[in-house]
């Protein structure tokens, strides 16, 4: 039980009926999870909108309705008005799991692109160097050896919150999270005493219905991250940098290329050989190293800075910098699969036309005979996507194999059509096979000596979704599969 009046300490609240006395025995958002003696906290979301159902939430047995406006409640049950709901979970949910947070030190990155990358370079460092860590992101949330598949890159207030406390119990020293855009504007991160925060880039994205309003948005959602942390790593080269970085009130550092960042890289050299590509640079400033890491391409070079950058401030000695960037991995992102001694074969998330084309750019500089693009695109999702990826294919790639994705509930077939369309604006190559395992044994039949394959969309995920049904399949097994069936 959790005293009513403890819970509320930190908000700016009014008591419209009832007292703030009592007990409660659950903080809850979720209507249909509403126990007895439940404080509940009503949500506005786009379809539903739980101050419309306190009556049926307070038959359930909630005793407290925490809302943003007044709703009409039954004698014995308190009602609290609070200007924002979502802010108020997230500050209740800090309280109800004791202040989680404060018994680590969280580390939080934000950014179009390179949030995954970076967090698990970031814990990959600070294990190596000896530190227990856990991590929330977009493919999993990680407590000790227990993985928890994630449904958002910044899950909501509550189960921040519930992890953080399983976290410390755990004995973990440290989180390190994925903070979206969506998570700030939301008030899911609200409360959270950042130790660090970090900004890897910004690109016009997830504009547009139930998303941001506008782009000026989007950059002041990200740059709310930077007046909730002590310090701040932020990227001095992106050219959205001060948009961003406005208003910040925390220490700053900065990385990039620029003269003026605290960690410069520079010297930078390609590394490509059978099986592997990587790349190699020096670290000036307030560090002085070389440094390579088992992951292609420029963007690399920052999502790695900004850990070493972090790492500093948790004194990993140099060779453990060193040893850990050389081995971590993310699943899922440019994750290399050794298939042949002639060449490369490796899977990507890379989903839609931005991340597919930065993808193909950064594959390019490494001049591979061939370029191998395999993809598919999902059903019920906007067409243009569709369009957009098949003309980035098909520009960018030797040879591009039209494959099947998540088709949902539409035909695989009409969507592949809808992707050649888009490749008929380009003279690129490509053939169609519906079926990914059979799409994938094509190219690694067919994959010459040189060529550097991608596998590109599914990256972490393990299952096909089709008429409703979520059905096993890692594209790891299939690569697997496909071998021994090769022989």
């Amino acid at each position: 039980m959790k005293a009513v009046s403890g819970l509320l300490e930190n908000l700016d609240y009014r008591i419209i009926k009832g007292e703030a006395g009592g007990q409660i025995s659950a903080l809850v958002y979720d209507s249909r999870k509403v126990t007895k003696d439940c404080m509940f906290v009503c949500i506005q979301g786009a379809v539903y909108d739980s101050h419309e159902h306190v009556e049926e939430i307070t038959a359930k047995g909630a005793r407290v309705i925490v809302a943003e406006r007044e709703v009409e409640v039954p004698a014995g049950v308190t009602l609290v008005l609070v200007s924002d709901t979502r802010y108020a979970l997230a500050l209740l949910s800090a309280a109800y799991f004791d202040y989680p947070a404060r018994k680590l030190k969280v580390i939080g990155i934000t950014g179009t692109k390179g949030k995954t990358t970076t967090t698990y370079m970031v814990k990959g460092i600070l294990e190596h160097a000896g530190y227990r860590v856990g991590l929330i992101g977009t493919i999993e949330t990680i407590i000790g050896d227990t993985h928890i598949p994630a449904n958002n890159t910044t899950p909501e207030s509550y189960v921040i919150q519930e992890y953080f406390s399983q976290m410390a119990a755990a004995g973990c020293q440290i989180c390190v999270m994925e903070v979206s855009s969506q998570g700030l504007m939301m008030h899911r991160t609200a409360g959270i005493p950042f130790e660090i925060g970090i900004f890897t880039n910004l690109a016009p994205d997830h504009i547009g219905p139930n998303e941001h309003a506008s782009f000026e948005e989007y950059a002041e959602c990200k740059g709310r991250l930077f007046r909730q942390c002590r310090m701040g790593i932020a990227n001095v080269d992106d050219e959205h940098f001060d948009l961003v970085m406005q208003g910040h009130t925390c220490t700053m550092e900065t990385i990039g290329f620029s003269g003026q960042a605290d960690y410069r890289a520079s010297d930078v050299e390609l590394i490509g050989r059978p099986g592997y590509l990587g790349v190699r640079y020096h670290i000036c400033g307030k560090l002085d190293m070389d440094v390579e890491i088992d992951v292609p391409g420029i963007f690399s070079v920052y999502n790695s800075l900004a850990a070493v950058a972090v790492c500093e401030h948790f004194n990993v000695s140099e060779e453990d910098l060193k040893e850990a960037l050389k081995v971590v991995k993310t699943k899922g992102r440019i994750e290399m699969i050794q298939v042949s001694e002639d060449f490369i074969l490796m899977i990507d998330y890379a989903h839609n036309a931005m991340s597919l084309q930065s993808l193909l750019l950064t594959l390019k500089e490494y001049h591979p005979k061939r370029l191998v693009c395999v993809f598919g695109c999902g059903g019920n999702r906007a067409k243009l996507r569709r369009y957009e990826m098949g003309e980035v294919s098909g520009r960018l790639a030797d040879l591009t194999v039209i494959t099947s994705d998540n088709p949902r509930f539409e035909e695989p077939q009409a969507i592949i059509d809808d992707i050649k369309v888009g490749m008929a604006r380009t003279s690129g190559d490509y053939v169609e096979i519906s079926d990914r395992k059979e799409a994938i044994r094509y190219v690694i039949e067919h994959g010459q000596k040189g060529d550097v394959i991608v596998l590109a969309g599914k990256g972490h995920e393990d299952y096909q979704e089709i008429k409703g049904r979520k059905y096993p399949m890692d594209e790891r097994e299939l690569i697997r599969e496909v071998l021994e069936e090769l022989g």
